[in-house]
């Protein structure tokens, strides 16, 4: 007979993920703003990637308090994330070149876009300080998630076979650190914590996974992170 606890290899359980509308939709609001880099000029420059059906306007809350911790920060500037098209990295790698202006980044990936900072961090390591993925399935079954084939009717290719050369569970080569929480509605605990040799670090929060990008709650843990690593 199984637990009240459901195994975290396995997507999470309906009552999670009812509650990660809930959770978006009270702070819509975050969402409004002006787009674009914020932040002390002169702060180490940081990137927020956006998940998949998001855009920087999801992340505008989180761009925000980490602009006010002393980094530079931008968004991805590359529209909704609608999934992975065969040049999504050869766009994003533009995009990081043209805004670190020679200094590598620190990269926040949130969701799908956690797996995007790894990737490119692992194509262009000369430009990443660290990647930093939040609720990221990285790791495990890329079917043990609750939007998959919602994934595959939009990005047109199964989750499994993405149009990229990629290994989703090797490690890049710069510092990770993999944040993931158990009261994530969207993806299994598991594939988001990584496994010995696929990040450096992990860290949970207590958020759903609509509440990495848009709790003030979780903004504070991720700034203190980042200022402790």
């Amino acid at each position: 007979m199984r637990s009240r606890r459901y195994c975290e290899d396995d997507p999470p359980p309906r009552r999670l993920l009812i509650r990660e509308a809930a959770a978006l939709t009270v702070r819509l609001y975050r969402a409004f703003g002006r787009l674009g880099e914020r932040g002390d000029p002169e702060g180490p420059p940081l990137m927020v990637i956006p998940g998949f059906f998001a855009s920087d306007r999801s992340t505008l809350g989180l761009q925000r308090a980490l602009a006010k911790e002393g980094y530079r920060v931008s968004g991805w500037g590359l529209g909704w994330n609608l999934g992975a098209r065969a040049d999504t990295l050869d766009r994003m790698v533009v995009q990081l070149d043209r805004f670190c202006r020679g200094r590598p980044a620190t990269l926040v990936g949130w969701s799908l876009g956690g797996i995007y900072a790894r990737e490119v961090a692992k194509v262009r390591p000369d430009l990443v300080a660290r990647v930093v993925s939040l609720g990221s399935p990285f790791a495990g079954d890329p079917r043990a998630n609750n939007v998959w084939r919602l994934y595959e009717l939009v990005s047109r290719h199964p989750v499994d076979k993405p149009p990229l050369n990629v290994d989703l569970g090797a490690k890049p080569p710069v510092p990770t650190i993999a944040l993931w929480s158990r009261r994530d509605g969207i993806v299994a605990p598991a594939c988001a914590r990584g496994f010995e040799g696929q990040r450096d670090r992990h860290v949970e929060l207590d958020c759903s996974h609509m509440g990495f990008a848009t709790s003030r709650r979780a903004f504070r843990r991720i700034a203190a992170i980042l200022r402790d690593d």
